[in-house]
């Protein structure tokens, strides 16, 4: 009778720690996703805000904030997963210097672990973009 005891202490265990590494490895995959996605895009959605008569004129990188904001929502919407709701807030966006912080603000996926509600953590991913020019006559 005992050794069989142990037995479901040692299954319920197995089955807990295989629950548990399911939730983490959810959370940690949402937010690396998250985060290269926001860092691919805010990169490449600066570089097609740059305001080229501004640097032609003055040699100073410039972005349009209206145009920095609209390619980022259009690439984001693009790229990013259907099955998740997401919320993108801009912080702070200057033009001279070009910089931007966003957050993106995330669920990871519903997943019902004791058979009532289903449980979702909040995924929150904040960054901040500087665009630089590299003279490389210096």
């Amino acid at each position: 009778m005992k050794e069989s005891v142990w037995g479901y202490y040692l299954i319920s265990f197995g089955i807990l720690i295989f629950l548990f590494m399911f939730v983490i490895t959810d959370k940690t995959s949402t937010d690396q996703q998250d985060y290269y996605l926001a860092k691919e895009i805010s990169n490449a959605a600066m570089y097609d805000a740059i305001d080229f008569g501004y640097y032609k004129k003055y040699g100073e990188l410039k972005i349009i904030k209206e145009k920095f904001v609209e390619n980022f929502i259009r690439r984001f919407s693009e790229a990013a997963s259907l099955n998740k709701t997401y919320k993108v807030r801009f912080y702070s966006i200057y033009e001279v210097p070009p910089a931007a912080s966003i957050e993106l603000i995330s669920q990871s996926e519903a997943m019902n672990l004791t058979g009532g509600e289903d449980t979702q953590f909040g995924v929150v991913t904040r960054i901040t973009a500087i665009l630089e020019l590299r003279n490389e006559n210096e």
